[in-house]
């Protein structure tokens, strides 16, 4: 048995905030000294590293879960499913319902039930929780997915990623301008055909690794340092992913028994287009292989980085032919694949 993306819908804000809507920020080095050169500067640099031009934002009056709520009325209605059928939500976040304007996380009940409640399912049957695994959590909720429907435990399950990053930055801090918000939604159910999983791979490096992603005070001295913020060390991060999510993705194919030459297209989590580029290279070589042309299809430019979202917003935007010169066809072979906190990795190899 496989299990498949029955259903798929991603939600993407409306607010656009570009990359010059930084130009009036005070950015200050982690001493909290202030840099020695213009925020524009800044700003192309980050550009140049990121690939982001832009990156979306909630609606004041909108949290995690509302985000949630309308990624997934979306993956229900293009599964064409009832969702009273529905046995597991598993929603995926880091940060919890963080209202705007605040900076406490709300996590009681969980996101999962919120949506459960939006969506008004009546089933005490259908079972709704949380998991927190940094970016890689839509691929490891579909991985739960597929243990719970190959055990007989379910049939049908709504696995989501949805966060609303920009509520947790330090506004003082550069990398803020990475994150972004976002939802997608997933539908998944059990396969009657040849499409679907083939393998997956999933690791925790939680050693030297384990504090890459934090949550940290303010850059700004002047603040309050007992609000935390989401603070990362980005070479260290940028250098483990390097070396370990292309073997990460390597094992997969080889547990699918497919080969490299198959594969048509990898939706990678949308950190950092340097990064995802320089894991798709090494992945590559890893085949003594070039790297095809057009593998890699990409929202970040767009979107930002919106953690957990990312990687079904963008399979979302790549079947509905969104993604300017992107497209696939009924049998192709994708890989899926993750990396962020904890440090935590995962990919899947998947049959359109």
């Amino acid at each position: 048995m496989k299990i498949k993306i029955a259903g798929i819908g991603s939600y993407i804000p409306e607010k656009k905030v570009s990359n010059t809507d930084f130009g009036e920020h005070v950015f200050l080095n982690e001493d909290g000294t202030a840099f020695g050169y213009p925020n524009e500067v800044v700003i192309n640099k980050f550009k140049g590293i990121t690939g982001i031009e832009h990156r979306r934002y909630a609606e004041d009056q909108h949290t995690s879960s509302d985000l949630a709520f309308f990624a997934s009325q979306k993956a229900i209605e293009n599964a064409g499913i009832d969702p009273e059928t529905i046995d597991y939500i598993i929603f995926a976040h880091n940060f919890g319902e963080v209202k705007y304007g605040t900076t406490q996380s709300d996590m009681i009940p969980s996101l999962a039930t919120r949506v459960k409640h939006k969506l008004q399912i009546k089933n005490p049957k259908c079972v709704a929780y949380d998991i927190l695994f940094g970016c890689p959590g839509w691929i490891e909720g579909v991985m739960q997915a597929n243990a719970f429907i190959k055990s007989g435990m379910a049939k049908c399950c709504l696995v989501i990623g949805a966060e609303t990053l920009s509520r947790v930055v330090d506004a003082h801090d550069r990398d803020s301008m990475i994150y972004s918000d976002g939802a997608g939604a997933s539908i998944i159910e059990a396969s009657d055909d040849e499409t679907g999983m083939l393998a997956y791979e999933s690791a925790t490096y939680a050693n030297d690794e384990a504090n890459y992603l934090f949550f940290g005070k303010s850059y700004n001295p002047d603040l309050d340092p007992d609000i935390r913020y989401i603070k990362m060390y980005g070479r260290k991060i940028y250098e483990f992913a390097l070396s370990q999510v292309p073997a990460a993705m390597k094992s997969c194919l080889d547990k699918s028994g497919i080969g490299i030459d198959d594969v048509k297209k990898i939706l990678i989590h949308q950190a950092n287009e340097k990064m995802d580029e320089a894991i798709i290279q090494r992945f590559y070589k890893l085949h003594d292989r070039p790297v095809p042309k057009d593998i890699m299809p990409m929202s970040i430019h767009e979107l930002g980085n919106s953690s957990v979202a990312t990687v079904p917003t963008l399979y979302d935007l790549l079947i509905r032919g969104e993604i300017e010169n992107q497209s696939i066809q009924k049998g192709d072979i994708l890989i899926f694949a993750s990396v962020g906190a904890g440090m935590n990795i995962n990919a899947f190899v998947y049959r359109y």
